[in-house]
């Protein structure tokens, strides 16, 4: 057996390995992981040709597999190479290709053999977000606007909201009907997503929505420091962000150069097109004046926050 699956979501590549991985009863041990921007692809062929010594199937999983797309990976990979295994595949072992962030192409010779002998799955197909925590809620039972309250308060990062959806799962127990009080005294807003809305506010000068979404903050047990410290790493990574695709920087050169996920910068894409250089470059600076009164003492650190919303 052998799948492709892409997403723009390693939560829902996950979650669809980890099926295959029930279904077959696969245990660890069988298990072996490869990325191509770091493995040849030989490598996993080589694997793919031998059998377990444990079992009778195991299980091989290659990430970054950019040698179905047009995009390349760090090291020069031979699609032809692979092609050539997968007319022929090792019925004990099942081949897992991940994409994340990209999809195949479609005139390429290794994409259609892969469509003829195996499964391709785009699991973004239907990335209703209500759908998506409806089907991570069950067994239980939860109406669509609960959903929506949901992911209002968490954000709609799907490894978060499966965390927070299991909280809820330990607290109901036996019971499946899911209230709104279950959600609300279960969860925790996420800091992460009310800072983005905390620059949205900011850069639209709504600071009525800032000043009310700062003290939601304080009333969340934030400091006001940690809240200052947070809002300048956001926008100092959406400024080098913007900087580096302006330089024809790759979004895989981006997250390397940055430290971080292909799938943040994903997230980061809408913030991206609203906003311009100048403007983040500014607030930036302010904020690191703001930091520094604050820890200088030249400003009480509530009021201080206060003005820099007013301010911009």
């Amino acid at each position: 057996m052998v799948y492709l699956f892409y997403s723009k979501e390693t939560f829902l590549i996950k979650k669809e390995i980890q099926k295959i991985i029930s279904d077959n009863n696969i245990d660890e041990i069988n298990i072996n992981t490869f990325d191509l921007n770091e493995d040849s692809i030989k490598d996993v062929i080589d694997d793919s040709e031998t059998f377990s010594m444990f079992d009778d199937k195991k299980i091989i999983i290659v990430n970054n597999a950019y040698v179905f797309t047009a995009k390349k990976n760090n090291i020069v990979q031979d699609p032809d190479l692979l092609d050539k295994y997968l007319n022929n595949v090792n019925p004990s072992t099942i081949l897992i290709f991940t994409i994340l962030d990209s999809k195949p192409a479609e005139n390429r010779k290794i994409v259609k053999t892969i469509k003829k002998i195996g499964t391709v799955k785009d699991l973004d197909y239907n990335k209703d977000i209500n759908t998506i925590i409806k089907n991570m809620f069950e067994p239980y039972k939860i109406d669509y606007s609960l959903c929506t309250i949901l992911s209002d308060r968490v954000g709609d990062n799907l490894s978060i909201l499966n965390n927070e959806i299991e909280k809820i799962k330990i607290y109901k127990d036996k019971d499946l009907t899911i209230t709104k009080d279950d959600i609300i005294n279960n969860t925790h807003e996420n800091i992460e997503a009310n800072m983005f809305l905390l620059i949205d506010m900011i850069i639209s000068k709504n600071k009525e929505k800032a000043i009310s979404i700062y003290h939601e903050m304080l009333d969340m047990n934030e400091e006001t420091i940690a809240i200052v410290i947070a809002l300048a790493n956001k926008i100092r990574s959406l400024y080098q962000t913007k900087e580096l695709y302006k330089k024809g920087y790759s979004e895989s050169d981006i997250a390397s150069i940055l430290g971080v996920k292909p799938g943040y910068l994903y997230y980061l894409k809408d913030s991206l097109r609203r906003y311009d250089s100048e403007t983040l470059f500014n607030i930036l600076n302010k904020l690191i004046d703001l930091d520094y009164n604050i820890k200088s003492g030249n400003i009480e650190k509530n009021l201080g926050f206060e003005l820099f919303i007013l301010e911009n």
